[in-house]
C-alpha cells in the first residue's frame, strides 16, 4: 500500500475518537488533515490537549495539518478539500450526547443533518475514494432483540440524536447509490478509555468518585452497556478505511428500501459484544481508584435505552475485527490516564 498516495481527512479530529484515530494514521506514516470547530460542548482545554498529544507524537510534522472549521461551513469545507485533495474522508464530527439533545435540538439539526449533508456534497464534488462515517448504537432505539444486528429495523429512534444518526445512514445510502461514493457507516457502542469525553458515564463517574460526590445511577443500576475500548474502535476504523464497499444488492434491507437498487455502502456494528451492568462498571472504577462511590439511584431518563449489545460478526467477516481489550484492562488503563491527566 502506497502511503504517500493517501491524504486522510478526519473531521472531529480534536474529539475522543478522532484524536486517537489521527495518531494511529500518523504513526503508520499517513498524511492527515484534521478538522474540528473546537466548540464548547465540553471542556475545550481537553480538546486542545488531545491536539497537543497528537503533535507530540509526530515523527514528521509535514504529515499533520489541523484546521479549525465546522462542517456546517460548506465554503470553508470546500476550500480544505480543494487544498488537500483527500482520498479518504472519515466523518466523526457531530453533536454528541443523547441527554443534551432533549434541551438543545437545534444543535443536532445543524451539525448532524446540515453538516453531514455538507460532507456528502463535498465528497461528491471532489470524487473522494471512500467515506467512513460515525453512526451509533442508539439507532436501535427500544429494540428488545439482543444482540443488535445490522439487519434489524432502525425505524423507532427514541431520541433526536438517534434520529439524526438514522438519517445519516439514509443520506449516505442515497449519495452512495446516486453518485457511487463508496461509503462505510460504523455504529459505535459506548466507547471509553484514555482521553475520553467528559459528558459520558465513565468520565462523569470517575470525577465524582475522586471528589467524593454522589453519582446518579439511572434505572436503579439495571442498565447494561457494551463498553468498547478506544484502541479496539480505532483499529476497526483503520482497517475499514482500506476496504471499500462495492455495489451489491443486499446493502441495507433493514430500511425496506427497494432491493433492486444498489449502492457501494455498508453499515457495521463496532462494539465489544460483552455487555455488562452499569453497577459492575462502577465497581471496576472503584477498584482502580481505591474509593467507594456514593450512589444516587434514579429512574431511567428520557431517551435512554436499557441495554446495548453488538453482534459484530459482520465486521469480523469484513476486516477480521476482533476486539482484544477486556473491560477490566480497559478501566485500568482509563483510570491510569485519568489520574495522570487530572493530577490525582
Amino acid at each position: 500500500m502506497n502511503k504517500n498516495k493517501y491524504q486522510i481527512l478526519i473531521t472531529g479530529a480534536a474529539g475522543f475518537i478522532g484524536a486517537s484515530l489521527s495518531s494511529k494514521f500518523l504513526e503508520n506514516g499517513y498524511k492527515v488533515i484534521g478538522l474540528d470547530n473546537l466548540n464548547s460542548y465540553y471542556d475545550i482545554n481537553l480538546k486542545l490537549s488531545r491536539v497537543k498529544n497528537i503533535e507530540k507524537g509526530l515523527s514528521n510534522s509535514e504529515n499533520w495539518n489541523f484546521e479549525e472549521i465546522s462542517i456546517t461551513e460548506i465554503e470553508n469545507l470546500k476550500k480544505v478539500f480543494h487544498q488537500y485533495k483527500p482520498q479518504i474522508v472519515i466523518n466523526l464530527a457531530a453533536q454528541a450526547g443523547v441527554r443534551y439533545s432533549l434541551d438543545n435540538p437545534q444543535a443536532y439539526i445543524n451539525t448532524n443533518l446540515l453538516g453531514f449533508g455538507n460532507i456528502l456534497e463535498t465528497c461528491r464534488e471532489y470524487e473522494i475514494e471512500h467515506l467512513i462515517y460515525a453512526s451509533s448504537s442508539s439507532v436501535y432505539g427500544g429494540n428488545k432483540e439482543f444482540p443488535f444486528e445490522e439487519s434489524q429495523k432502525v425505524d423507532n429512534p427514541i431520541s433526536l440524536y438517534a434520529a439524526t444518526k438514522v438519517s445519516n445512514e439514509l443520506m449516505a445510502n442515497a449519495y452512495s447509490h446516486l453518485y457511487k461514493i463508496p461509503s462505510t457507516g460504523l455504529r459505535f457502542f459506548t466507547v471509553y478509555g484514555p482521553w475520553g469525553r467528559p459528558d459520558m458515564a465513565p468520565m462523569i463517574f470517575a470525577k465524582s468518585i475522586f471528589e467524593n460526590k454522589p453519582i446518579n445511577v439511572f434505572n436503579y443500576g439495571k442498565m447494561q452497556r457494551d463498553f468498547t475500548f478506544i484502541d479496539d474502535i480505532v483499529e476497526g476504523i483503520f482497517k475499514c478505511c482500506f476496504k471499500k464497499p462495492e455495489v451489491c444488492n443486499d446493502f441495507i434491507s433493514s430500511f425496506n428500501i427497494n432491493n433492486s437498487l444498489s449502492a457501494p455502502h455498508k453499515i457495521f456494528n463496532i462494539g465489544n459484544s460483552k455487555p455488562i451492568e452499569l453497577l459492575e462498571f462502577i465497581n471496576l472504577l472503584e477498584k482502580n481508584i481505591g474509593i467507594k462511590s456514593i450512589k444516587n439511584f434514579e429512574e431511567i431518563q428520557s431517551g435512554d435505552v436499557i441495554k446495548t449489545f453488538a453482534n459484530t460478526e459482520k465486521l469480523k467477516s469484513w476486516i477480521d475485527y476482533a476486539p482484544s481489550t477486556s473491560v477490566d484492562k480497559g478501566v485500568e488503563l482509563f483510570i491510569k490516564w485519568y489520574k495522570d491527566y487530572y493530577k490525582y
